[in-house]
């Protein structure tokens, strides 16, 4: 029996997570060996709601490729530029796996972008019959088994590791972790890159253009600094987080998050 390796849960892109802890089981899982440079992790979301109870729960879009099995539903995600909503009722388990920024690119055999916005037929990718492989998963006796099933799909059409990945990946994680870059020219001078060098490799590898993936971790900063129920100036923030003036910031997390900033910090708290 397979014996899975739990790895940290993000919270990053989840809005109000406390709220969604009390609604539903979130497990994060580590890949075997051989999948590790192409899967960042295994997630899967387990639920049992009272009858009558229904939880909306909101994510924040990423600028990577996940494999999603779920009922009627199991698809390869391209990169969704905008915030995604999974209604809970009942009972269910769905997994996701998080491609690695640019791993898929060996996968898809063509630049990521041709993804963007859109689902695909596992068969469209994987060597496998798409209902075939949906029950393989969905049927598994328990969390061990769905990612062994899962992890066999992958499997059938494994590619070699592209050395661009991780110069991709050090571009996402400088994104990440610099709160300072906001502007895409700050991004091609941090990594040494040309802005339209810059532009077309995220156009091949990553599916979202430089300016959406800085734009989306800044207000990503802000949604965790409202959840923990920081005090900061509304004003200050969208100086801080690159906008001209507070307005422009609230309407871009307003349709990210989709409440604007203050009342965001107000549901947080609550909880």
């Amino acid at each position: 029996m397979t014996t899975l390796q739990s790895v940290p849960r993000p919270t990053r892109g989840v809005v109000n997570p406390a709220a969604g802890e009390k609604m539903f089981r979130l497990e994060t899982f580590a890949p075997d060996a051989d999948l590790a440079p192409f899967i960042e992790h295994f997630w899967l979301v387990a639920w049992t709601l009272p009858d009558g109870v229904v939880h909306v729960q909101r994510t924040l879009p990423s600028p990577c490729i996940h494999v999603v099995f779920d009922a009627g539903r199991t698809a390869v995600f391209g990169v969704m530029t905008g915030a995604f909503e999974y209604t809970l009722r009942d009972s269910g388990r769905v997994l996701g796996l998080r491609f690695r920024p640019g791993a898929f690119r060996g996968f898809l055999r063509q630049p990521v972008q041709t993804a963007t916005n859109r689902q695909l037929p596992l068969s469209a990718v994987f060597d496998c019959d798409d209902a075939d492989a949906e029950r393989s998963v969905m049927n598994a006796a328990d969390d061990a088994a769905m990612v062994a099933a899962a992890s066999a799909i992958i499997r059938t059409a494994l590619p070699a590791v592209d050395p661009m990945q991780e110069r991709i990946g050090g571009i996402l994680l400088a994104i990440e972790h610099n709160a300072g870059i906001t502007q895409v020219q700050q991004l091609a001078d941090q990594v040494g890159i040309g802005v339209r060098k810059l532009q077309m490799l995220f156009k091949d590898y990553v599916g979202a253009t430089p300016k959406w993936v800085i734009r989306r971790n800044r207000l990503l900063d802000a949604s965790d600094l409202l959840a923990k129920g920081s005090d900061i100036d509304l004003a200050a923030l969208a100086q801080q987080l690159g906008y001209y003036d507070q307005a422009h910031f609230t309407t871009d997390f307003e349709k990210l998050v989709g409440k604007p900033p203050a009342e965001y910090r107000r549901n947080c708290k609550a909880e």
